[in-house]
């Protein structure tokens, strides 16, 4: 497929339409897709989660920097609000990382979340693929930023960094949102404001007090100071890089890289699933006007959803009930 050969040839215009494309559901895309995928798995995959606000573009901007003095080619997957006119990513790529734009070794794209609920684009999994493919060394994955939905970001990533501000309760937030569990490095940024000490110590607390077997890997929290200091921002995002380094190593050290990859296939083949079955199956139900019908009678507490979802079942999924 000649679109497939430009992906591997690192085509960023041909890259940039196939991932349109898979936002736009495309079925053509889909097929190149299928044709890429055995050149993937080859790139680190780094998620950058956090509040709003919390200063992730700002860190993706420096880690960027990082690795391109190591001579590491970089794809950025900047995941943002969907704007309701068009659909599209709120945020443009053209006004994050701007000093990278012109950078052959850096491909930056914004993607829309267009209603999905995690922080991240449905579309996101896919576009990892095409950066993969394309031959990127490391593949930044920055989520928009949506409170306890955050978790998403570990079916993607092999390394994910969680960014957190002193003075916006993200104490509270790091408790209730379970991302204690999915944090592999903890970064305290805009560390020179008020309560930043604060929130650290409690981070190493609550770090301390996690049952990590002896052996495991115990989330470092890195402090980020101001980014109007370059020298000082800069030797911050040097520790920050390096402790991601460092967990990507451990986790080939120590054989885990596997269970991760095992991880991300198998949410990848849930979505392939939910987007092979389930929503051909929503698509018939709406055409033929029966998913109303099925709303009217649970309204009128006729049927419960549990009932007509397994009738519909057993009308599509002939041979498994």
């Amino acid at each position: 497929m000649e679109r497939g050969k430009r992906i591997k040839a690192g085509d960023v215009r041909t890259a940039s339409r196939l991932i349109r494309d898979i936002e736009d559901s495309i079925p053509e895309a889909k097929l190149t897709i299928k044709h890429i995928f055995p050149y993937t798995g080859k790139a680190q995959v780094v998620g950058i989660t956090g509040s709003p606000g919390a200063g992730k573009s700002t860190i993706v901007d420096g880690l960027i920097e990082t690795s391109r003095k190591k001579e590491k080619t970089v794809g950025v997957l900047a995941v943002d609000p969907t704007s309701p006119f068009t659909g599209g990513a709120t945020l443009g790529d053209r006004i994050r990382m701007q000093r990278h734009s012109e950078d052959i070794g850096v491909f930056i794209r914004s993607l829309a979340t267009r209603g999905s609920l995690g922080g991240l684009s449905k579309a996101v999994g896919d576009a990892i693929h095409v950066m993969d493919a394309m031959g990127k060394d490391v593949i930044f994955v920055e989520t928009v930023g949506t409170g306890q939905q955050e978790v998403e970001i570990i079916h993607y990533a092999h390394t994910v960094v969680v960014v957190l501000v002193p003075g916006m309760g993200d104490e509270i937030q790091a408790i209730k949102a379970g991302i204690m569990e999915i944090a592999d490095v903890f970064v305290v940024n805009k560390a020179d404001r008020d309560g930043a000490a604060k929130l650290q110590r409690e981070l190493m607390t609550m770090i301390e007090m996690s049952p990590i077997p002896p052996g495991g890997w115990r989330p470092p929290v890195v402090t980020i100071r101001n980014s109007f200091k370059p020298e000082e921002f800069d030797q911050d995002i040097q520790t920050l890089s390096s402790k991601v380094h460092e967990h990507y190593e451990y986790l080939i050290s120590s054989d885990l890289i596997g269970d991760r990859q095992r991880r991300k296939r198998l949410h990848e083949l849930n979505e392939a699933l939910r987007y092979s079955i389930l929503e051909p199956v929503l698509g018939m139900l709406v055409k033929t006007g029966e998913l109303d019908s099925m709303v009217e009678k649970i309204l009128k507490k006729e049927s419960d959803p549990s009932t007509l979802a397994e009738e519909i079942a057993r009308k599509y999924l002939q041979g498994c009930f």
